[in-house]
């Protein structure tokens, strides 16, 4: 134990000196003790990365011992597949010698019987020759026998021609309809020439998908919907099934229409005044649509007299209608502004 902190003999000059030696010697202790736990950093780090590389290395084994006894497993499937392949080829090539050998015998069979039936008739024939030359003084019994032992002789090949009788109606001819009928035999003809024409493209649809009538309806309803693109997709399979009903042309405008396709409107209703000839009753609002269609798509392209004439040809066909006359009405305006600004 010490007595006392402080020297009793020790000057300034000593005190200092001792002090600044413990300050040195607390320094070099603290260094060492840094230096110290450097070094065991560094050691324990280097453990760490050899340990870590350890276990990465045996991960890397694992894996790659995992891969080749999957690859090992899908060499053996691969080659127990292609083994039962060839089994399979085998037994196909023996299943058809057989069907073959099989359709083969009926038809030696059949060569066997007629080649005897042909032996038979020949042997017939001789002993007939030979009975005549025998008996040919005396023909009483004998040439009866030799009669109704005679086989016939083969017929000889001919063609058959088959002529059919034309129809005959039982009305008169001014009350006939064979016209019409005709008509509708080259329609159905035509229709079907073209569904066999595009049979690699139609070939995944429905029957029902085939049917004009149908897919005119279901433009209809799409139209209806609002689905304007699905109708139009509608009318041109119709179409393409049979471009001579002018409906469809007149539906697939008015979509046209909606979808800001102008020169497609124009096109489809004039198309549509083409087959809606000769004007009759029937046809009058039918008409009167497709006029009303393309003037609208002529109008919209600011062709105001193009689309004034085809709303007066409407008014012609439908003078009472009142809508149709505002909408001329209107034309007419637009055509004088455009005239008095220019």
């Amino acid at each position: 134990m010490w007595d006392s902190l402080t020297l009793a003999d020790a000057g300034k000059e000593k005190l200092q000196y001792l002090r600044e030696n413990a300050v040195l010697k607390a320094q070099e202790k603290a260094k060492e003790e840094t230096e110290t736990k450097k070094i065991t950093k560094q050691e324990h780090k280097k453990y760490a990365l050899e340990a870590t590389m350890k276990l990465e290395e045996a991960e890397r084994k694992r894996i790659e011992d995992l891969k080749e006894k999957e690859r090992q497993k899908v060499a053996k499937e691969l080659e127990f597949w292609k083994n039962q392949q060839k089994y399979a080829d085998k037994y196909k090539s023996v299943q058809k010698k057989e069907e073959l050998h099989q359709e083969i015998k009926p038809l030696k069979e059949r060569k066997n019987e007629k080649m005897n039936k042909s032996r038979i008739s020949n042997e017939g024939t001789s002993r007939i020759r030979l009975k005549s030359t025998k008996g040919h003084g005396s023909c009483s019994i004998f040439s009866q026998n030799l009669e109704e032992e005679q086989l016939p002789a083969p017929r000889a090949a001919a063609t058959i021609k088959v002529s059919f009788t034309p129809r005959v109606f039982p009305t008169a001819l001014r009350e006939s309809r064979v016209a019409e009928e005709e008509e509708w035999l080259h329609k159905q003809a035509e229709a079907r020439r073209r569904i066999n024409s595009d049979l690699s493209e139609l070939e995944d649809l429905k029957e029902e998908e085939k049917n004009t009538d149908w897919l005119k309806d279901k433009g209809n309803k799409m139209f209806a919907m609002g689905n304007y693109l699905g109708a139009v997709n509608a009318y041109n399979l119709a179409v393409r099934l049979n471009n001579k009903l002018p409906l469809l042309y007149l539906n697939r405008a008015a979509c046209h229409l909606k979808l800001r396709n102008l020169h497609k409107a124009i096109e489809d209703s004039s198309k549509a005044l083409e087959l809606l000839t000769p004007p009759v009753p029937g046809n009058e609002n039918a008409r009167v649509k497709a006029h009303v269609r393309r003037g609208t798509a002529f109008c919209q392209l600011e062709l105001y007299t193009e689309g004034l004439r085809d709303y007066e040809a409407a008014l012609k066909i439908d003078p009472k209608n009142k809508n149709i006359e505002k909408d001329a009405e209107k034309i007419r305006h637009l055509i004088q502004e455009t005239m008095q600004s220019s």
